[in-house]
């Protein structure tokens, strides 16, 4: 799964890598956690980067606080289930990232490490997202969840998935693309090439959402 990542590049820097413009100032992560509002940019508006709540709310859902609210959804099984199927047709988005956090299950506990790429620039995990209405109030809801796979051999070492890391620009624009068979779509979520990313040990600081700073980020002793 992927449960906390980071955002932390400048926005001139994301702007220009993505190709699109934030529509609201943009905020930096060190422990991007479920529920918190972060960046991605959809196939409706790919040169916009928006801020939206990670944790997906399906527009079909009645009672949102019963939700479950999926962070992840499993690239293998996305044909299987139908609320996934439809995302997977209509509203694909990249994910915006620098790093992610995966924990190791070793003798002594979990321990967290830091994933990054090895030039340590941002990149994007595929996502999925959908809109709900509050039948109450009117009031719309963005949300999103980022699709996992397979580990590659450097984070098969720490977990059993990973987030699909799209490898290009590419790739990223080919995940967007409105006119790409959803075939097409599905054979994007592989994971991420070997010898792209490095890893580090971190401290348990980062097991808690409310560390976020660059303490988080400091290797383990």
């Amino acid at each position: 799964m992927c449960g906390r990542y980071t955002f932390i590049a400048p926005a001139p820097t994301v702007e220009q890598r993505f190709d699109a413009t934030f529509t609201e100032p943009a905020p930096t992560s060190y422990n991007a956690a479920p529920s918190q509002r972060m960046p991605i940019v959809t196939n409706l508006a790919p040169h916009e980067i928006q801020l939206v709540q990670w944790g997906l709310i399906p527009a079909w859902v009645k009672e949102v606080r019963q939700a479950a609210k999926p962070i992840n959804a499993r690239a293998e099984t996305l044909g299987e289930k139908p609320s996934f199927r439809q995302l997977l047709q209509r509203r694909r988005c990249l994910v915006l990232a620098d790093s992610f956090y995966e924990w190791q299950q070793t003798a002594r506990g979990k321990v967290p490490h830091r994933i990054l790429r090895l030039d340590e620039q941002p990149f994007a995990f595929a996502g999925l997202w959908d809109e709900w209405a509050d039948r109450t109030t009117g009031e719309v809801v963005p949300t999103f969840t980022i699709v996992t796979t397979e580990p590659n051999e450097l984070v098969a070492r720490l977990h059993n998935r990973m987030p699909v890391i799209l490898p290009s620009r590419e790739a990223e624009l080919a995940w967007l693309d409105e006119d790409a068979t959803a075939a097409e779509h599905q054979a994007l979520l592989r994971p991420l090439p070997d010898g792209l990313l490095k890893e580090y040990a971190v401290t348990t600081l980062v097991n808690s959402p409310a560390h976020n700073d660059p303490s988080v980020l400091e290797p383990a002793a």
